[in-house]
């Protein structure tokens, strides 16, 4: 079995910053948008090298969201820059209206997703950002693992073309993914190869899925792990493969299991390979205030979550 390195603890939000400077560098169409939050952020960087490409909107999401728009008509790339609670609920009109239904060329990028903002508590944990981003006809959905894949993401958000959600968190998390990896939006990476059961995972749940499988291994479980970095487009392809092979599927994520990247591959499945699925994310609940370890125990969204899911889903195809 493949096994993958923690090279050391490394927040994405920070990949996300380190990619916005990279791209301050690169593509003087790059410009970047704040809302009062800009240490969180980490756009410090792009601020101090490029201050005449850099806007601080202050406390107010839905003008940077309209800003933004506006500023794709005269050829710019902007990139928007709060937590994921403002850069969706709170701004989610202005999205639809005047990003999503124009079809604008516009990066809305989000730090502190899920329940691992820790102690701010549950009016700042959003859990259903990923679904209210999915239904938008047109909006591009990402969910990075850890910071290098942050990084390589911001990088190549920047080319593409139309609008973007890239969710990543607040928390240091592992770091294992290459540093010179190549991101292709819409194509899932398998991690590791598998018979019994496919994991398909994403965000801060890919590392956990990893440790999963190497448990699961060890009581004669062959787990197939799948880091499903963009959610929209989905790689059905890639799915419907791993499934193929396994004849069930565990999915994991730190979101809502209503509206989540688990619906998204049920939808696949239901269509075109029907196969017992378990789901690992919250359950219909809103979070609290904790750390990002206590919580992420207490709402079961861990490798021992992902274990049992795998010990359940594997019995059920029999």
């Amino acid at each position: 079995m493949k096994t993958y390195t923690n090279t050391g603890n490394k927040d994405t939000r920070s990949g996300f910053g380190a990619g916005l400077t990279e791209l301050g560098q690169t593509n003087d169409k790059v410009v970047a948008l704040c809302a009062d939050l800009i240490g969180s952020l980490k756009m410090d960087d792009f601020k101090k090298n490029h201050p005449e490409r850099f806007f601080q909107v202050g406390i107010a999401e839905a003008n940077m969201i309209g800003m933004a728009a506006g500023l794709t008509i005269g050829g710019k790339i902007p990139f928007t820059g709060t937590f994921a609670n403002f850069s969706t609920g709170r701004v989610y009109d202005q999205i639809r209206q005047s990003v999503a239904y124009s079809d604008k060329n516009v990066k809305i990028c989000a730090s502190h997703a899920g329940l691992t903002l820790g102690e701010d508590g549950a009016t700042h944990q959003i859990l259903e950002d990923i679904g209210l981003m999915k239904m938008l006809p047109g909006m591009t959905v990402i969910n990075t693992c850890d910071y290098n894949q942050t990084k390589a993401a911001t990088i190549a958000i920047a080319e593409h073309q139309g609008p973007v959600y890239l969710r990543f968190g607040r928390p240091s998390v592992p770091n294992f993914t290459a540093e010179d990896q190549k991101f292709e939006i819409g194509k899932a990476v398998q991690l590791t190869e598998g018979t019994d059961v496919t994991i398909v995972a994403t965000g801060h749940l890919v590392w956990e899925a990893l440790e999963a499988a190497k448990t699961l291994n060890e009581q004669g479980i062959s787990a197939e792990v799948i880091n499903i970095h963009t959610i929209k487009p989905l790689d059905d392809e890639a799915i419907i493969k791993s499934v193929k092979k396994t004849g069930c599927v565990v999915t994991a994520e730190e979101h809502n299991y209503l509206g989540g990247l688990g619906e998204s591959v049920a939808r696949v499945l239901a269509l075109s390979h029907p196969t017992p699925q378990e789901f690992v994310a919250t359950q219909d609940t809103f979070g609290e205030s904790g750390t990002p370890a206590q919580l992420m125990e207490k709402y079961g969204l861990n490798s021992a979550s992902i274990i049992k899911a795998a010990q359940k889903v594997v019995k059920r195809k029999k």
